[in-house]
């Protein structure tokens, strides 16, 4: 009977659909599981491997780990009354970066908590999460976090290379003329800015107090030409030798071709002056 209605191949194609829907916004997907505990769109849209890069709770693989993972995020949020804001979104390469302000209430104080997450998909059927934000908010420490990538031969070039290499020689002259006349750098924690070249310059003179720059290894670019996202390890930090730690960084371009703002997602402390 020809005529008769194919039930399963229309089932299969709603799925397909609905699937390139979720899709297309990973990490939607992803913060939806976490503030909801509920992992069945993330393994309805990614069947294959699901694997997440936290800062606390560290690798998770495996859809029983990432069920277990889902809930104890859930609940700790809610206890914290999360509330969350999107602040940009970079797609480039493959990969989808989006920065957030989360606002967690803790008795009667307030935090500010910048988080950054990358989706990476190495195929249709698997995703990978990287998660970049400091733990002082999650149990008041700071935490060396080991490397995540390896490093990578890419260069993100113009206004973001100059900044690097001012960064890495503790030039402070030179990294706060990477920033136009009201750019800012934010920090990690509870989402502090230092905006104008006045403030710049005391920021970066901190910086460098240790006896010289700060030197990061880049292991992944994503850039949309507004935006570069870097996700790095940060390899030294003055004249004392650092463990290497992963971070992240989002170097927002003006239109004179100055940085606009650098904010920063990492737990990596500043060593001894």
């Amino acid at each position: 009977m020809p005529w008769f209605p194919d039930f399963v191949g229309a089932a299969e194609l709603v799925r397909r659909q609905t699937r390139a829907e979720w899709a297309a916004d990973p990490v939607g997907v992803y913060l939806d599981a976490l503030m909801n505990g509920d992992v069945h769109a993330l393994q309805n849209t990614w069947p294959g491997e699901v694997v997440v890069y936290d800062p606390h709770a560290g690798e998770v693989r495996g859809h029983r780990r990432l069920r277990q993972f889902v809930h104890r995020n859930q609940e700790w949020l809610a206890e914290r009354h999360a509330r969350t804001e999107q602040v940009a979104a970079t797609l480039s390469d493959g990969r989808a970066v989006v920065e957030l302000l989360a606002r967690l209430r803790d008795g009667g104080r307030e935090t500010v908590w910048p988080v950054a997450v990358v989706a990476e998909s190495p195929d249709d059927r698997s995703v990978v999460f990287r998660t970049y934000c400091s733990q002082l908010p999650v149990d008041h420490r700071r935490h060396v976090r080991p490397p995540i990538l390896p490093p990578a031969d890419a260069r993100p070039g113009d206004v973001v290379e100059r900044y690097l290499a001012a960064l890495r020689a503790g030039d402070t002259d030179a990294v706060v003329g990477t920033f136009a006349t009201d750019g800012y750098v934010r920090e990690p924690v509870e989402a502090r800015v230092h905006r104008g070249a006045d403030a710049l310059r005391a920021y970066f003179e901190g910086c460098f107090s240790a006896g010289g720059g700060v030197d990061l290894q880049q292991c992944a670019i994503t850039d949309d030409g507004t935006r570069c996202v870097l996700e790095y390890n940060c390899v030294g930090w003055g004249r004392n030798p650092v463990t290497p730690q992963a971070g992240l960084g989002v170097f927002e371009r003006g239109h004179d071709g100055l940085l606009a703002a650098a904010r920063l997602y990492d737990d990596i402390e500043a060593p001894p002056r």
